[in-house]
């Protein structure tokens, strides 16, 4: 039988029969191979997720992977068999905002897979296909399950420009920082830190590019060109700017809680610090994030510790929760 996860209401969710529903007019129909689990999901499960940014009942999952299996009117016909993955963001592709392929900043309002729209903890997703993004034939659907992530650290990594022969640094080492690293690792860098809380991240930062390792108590330098932060929190974001040297660039992918301190303007102003910041990913930074797993440079396959099926959702999301440093990505396998 076919099965897909609705969350009724904040921590009522049940597993119920899933009838495929059948493309329309430039849609797709997708078989889903794995669907990721990250903290925003579990906030959706706890009902802590910002009034407007989910809608009751829902089948969450924004990241996923799998094969297209039939296709709508308008949509090429060698779309099916393929393997991809999907942006998340359900813009209006009409206002200015999208115009300028600022799809995140679309101003006809939030509509996202897995929060607003029906996501990918189902057996079968059908999105609009101008969404998907084609991955190659011999692709890992499981690594793939992992490029929504990806492709927010690929959006900040675009930001943040770095240059060959510059000095960059990751701040955080959860599944954000270890794709950070790659990024950063792909153009080259003189020197790639990370700074993390957790010590026992060193070995796999390392084996991403890192050339140094430090925890945050540790002595820091402060005159890194570029720094992307994914730790979400402000004490991560205050060490972040920390860390620049004069005119050096941040990029803030992090989500603290409402009403954290934040950076000092005076220290921004007067050491004319370059700030951005990421929430979700457009359209080129997706592909750049399919256009790099493509040439081996993104590998995130040691990020899966566990792969569970549908049926044991709850005990996923306990899993995600639990702080426990064994537990990277879990992924569920419709």
């Amino acid at each position: 039988m076919s099965t897909a996860v609705v969350i009724e209401a904040p921590g009522e969710h049940r597993l119920t029969e899933h009838t495929p529903r059948e493309p329309g007019a430039g849609e797709a129909l997708v078989r889903v191979h794995a669907v990721g689990i990250c903290g925003s999901d579990r906030e959706v499960y706890q009902g802590n997720r910002p009034e407007g940014y989910v809608r009751y009942p829902l089948t969450p999952g924004h990241e996923w992977s799998g094969t297209v299996e039939a296709v709508g009117a308008g949509v090429p016909a060698s779309l099916t068999g393929r393997k991809v993955v999907g942006e998340g963001f359900r813009n209006c592709q009409v206002c200015d905002r999208c115009h300028a392929g600022e799809t995140t900043l679309c101003t006809a309002g939030y509509e996202e897979t897995g929060f607003t729209q029906p996501g990918a903890m189902a057996t079968t997703l059908t999105l609009p296909a101008r969404l998907l993004h084609v991955l190659p034939d011999e692709a890992d659907l499981t690594a793939a399950a992992l490029l929504e992530p990806a492709a927010c650290i690929a959006a900040a990594a675009l930001k943040a420009n770095a240059k060959p022969g510059e000095r960059v640094a990751v701040v955080g080492t959860g599944t954000l920082g270890m794709f950070a690293i790659q990024f950063l690792k792909a153009v080259s860098p003189a020197e790639l830190l990370v700074v993390g809380t957790r010590g026992d991240r060193e070995a796999l930062s390392r084996q991403y590019g890192a050339t140094d390792f430090r925890t945050k108590d540790q002595l820091l330098p402060d005159d890194i060109d570029v720094v992307i932060e994914t730790a979400g929190s402000a004490d991560a974001a205050r060490t972040s700017a920390a860390l620049l040297r004069r005119g050096g660039r941040l990029v803030l992918t992090g989500i603290p809680a409402a009403g954290a301190d934040g950076l000092d303007p005076t220290d921004l102003v007067v050491r004319q610090l370059e700030v951005h910041t990421v929430f979700g990913a457009p359209p080129d930074a997706w592909a750049h994030t399919v256009r790099v797993f493509g040439a081996g440079l993104l590998d995130p396959l040691p990020l899966v510790t566990h792969e569970l099926p549908l049926a044991e959702f709850p005990e996923a999301i306990e899993l995600v929760g639990s702080g426990d440093p064994k537990v990277g990505k879990v992924l569920l396998r419709p």
